[in-house]
């Protein structure tokens, strides 16, 4: 049974110039395990992906009904690739399944998420 869907999106641009300024903000949103992920990319591949992370955490809040803050935080929820490249979200706070997706063009990063209730 499906428990919440949530869906973000973050414009390019304004997180190009957040990476430009330097590593803080990519250190308090992503985990350790994602940031050592962010680290290895450059240039356009490094915004996409701490975009679509950022992201990704605002669409699992609004999944879980409770937005960022209180009871969902930046490093409760992380997103790694399985295999194939696809992302897998797992997250501190949840133990159902979830389901993520990313995309982006030059202009903006969208990502969704859905619960599922075990």
């Amino acid at each position: 049974m499906i428990k919440g869907i949530g869906i973000d999106s973050v414009e390019v641009d304004r997180v190009k110039k957040i990476v430009d300024r330097g590593d803080s903000f990519a250190k308090k949103v992503l985990t350790p395990n994602e940031f050592a992920q962010y680290k290895k990319m450059k240039g356009k591949r490094q915004v996409e992906y701490l975009g679509g992370r950022f992201s990704l955490k605002e669409s699992f809040s609004k999944a879980m009904g409770t937005g960022l803050g209180k009871y969902v935080v930046f490093q409760d929820v992380e997103t790694l690739w399985d295999e194939f490249g696809h992302p897998v979200t797992t997250a501190k706070v949840y133990d159902g399944k979830i389901f993520s997706s990313i995309t982006h063009d030059n202009h903006e990063i969208i990502t969704l998420v859905v619960l599922e209730d075990k």
